[in-house]
């Protein structure tokens, strides 16, 4: 069973459709109780960072996510603000505290090129740095569907798995141990896509 988790800011049908669509059961749930039963958890998210934490806060969320993830080692994918929330900290509309469990910070992309507009909407490239279930059958430089302005800076480049280029290069999916994180959407970014979501499902 794969839980989603639903803390009011995540792009939880299409999700949901994706994760349909491969053939898994699934439920959509804000309770903990779930999440300890599932095989898997998906954190996705679209929204501010400050809002996201503080969903998680009011839904009492924190504490039992972070044991299940960190002490028991179940496999969670975030998407876009979900892998944002990993971090610890960011500074989105002020500073904010993140869940912590990388080390990492969420910052502004800067592009450096008045043509490139924020926030960044659209298909781009996914650079893979190094080998990763999540990529298997998936080429070096597919097109993946991103909306952010900010990202995922992590202070450990060995967990960074792959980045993408808008102005300057940033971190496009990070993996460590358990914890598996996309900025881009798998669940909008079609055949490839449904690739790395079958690849988390079936094999992390």
């Amino acid at each position: 069973m794969i839980v989603i988790i639903d803390y009011g800011l995540g792009n939880l049908k299409s999700v949901a459709a994706a994760v349909k669509r491969l053939g898994y059961e699934f439920s959509i749930s804000n309770r903990a109780e779930d999440f300890q039963k599932a095989d898997k958890l998906i954190l996705p998210g679209v929204g501010a960072f400050g809002d996201g934490m503080r969903n998680l806060l009011n839904l009492n969320l924190i504490a039992p996510l972070t044991r299940i993830v960190l002490e028991q080692g179940k496999p969670i994918l975030g998407i876009c603000l979900g892998a944002q929330l990993m971090a610890k900290e960011s500074v989105e509309f002020g500073h904010h505290q993140g869940l912590g469990w990388i080390d990492a910070s969420v910052i502004k992309l800067e592009t450096g090129d008045q043509r490139l507009r924020l926030p960044h909407v659209g298909w781009n490239n996914l650079l893979q740095v190094r080998r990763n279930i999540l990529f298997e059958g998936i080429p070096n430089e597919a097109l993946f569907y991103y909306v952010h302005s900010f990202y995922v800076q992590c202070r450990d480049f060995n967990i960074v798995i792959a980045e993408c280029e808008y102005g300057e290069k940033f971190t496009a999916a990070f993996n460590r141990g358990n914890i598996y994180a996309t900025q881009f959407h798998p669940e909008k970014s079609q055949l490839y896509g449904l690739r790395l979501l079958e690849n988390f499902l079936s094999k992390a």
